[in-house]
């Protein structure tokens, strides 16, 4: 192999564009929630919404570390217990509901704090493995301000 096919064999792929505007798309249904929010017919529907798509996307990070994981035979062993932590943190988070606790608050503070810590672990997986350029700097981005975003639903849980 010439050296400069394996300079390239390990080269960082850059992030498509496409893949960046989505994952800033990806925003607005918690946006929408908080717009909900002002219509106090509709603001059950915008915190249980905005609990609901938290959860799913704290879920989603758990698959894609998995991902990310499984396709890398350098992954260190603590990618899997980071991957799998989402998904149960999520389900613990839904308990109240379903005994009729309090809930959404807490439950909404725990997902919005989970996600702003979140790219700790892009961060620790960036120093071992290859990852696209751009790639913790976008799920930086994308995990504080769903973070904050659910925070503010927290709040609002709180207080309406």
């Amino acid at each position: 192999m010439k050296a400069h096919d394996q300079a390239h064999m390990f080269e960082q792929p850059a992030l498509q564009r496409r893949a960046r505007l989505l994952g800033y798309a990806g925003q607005l249904p918690q946006v929408l929630a908080i717009i909900l929010l002002a219509d106090p017919e509709t603001r059950w529907i915008a915190l249980a919404g905005g609990y609901g798509y938290a959860a799913l996307i704290f879920s989603f990070l758990g698959g894609v570390w998995w991902g990310v994981g499984i396709s890398n035979p350098q992954a260190p062993r603590w990618v899997y217990v980071a991957a799998v932590l989402p998904s149960l943190i999520g389900l613990a988070t839904y308990v109240p509901w379903i005994f009729g606790w309090t809930w959404p608050g807490p439950s909404l503070i725990v997902l919005g704090l989970c996600l702003l810590a979140s790219p700790v672990v892009d961060r620790e997986m960036a120093l071992k493995l290859p990852l696209p350029d751009g790639w913790v700097r976008l799920r930086s981005h994308l995990s504080v301000g769903l973070g904050l975003l659910t925070l503010l639903l927290a709040a609002a849980a709180f207080t309406l």
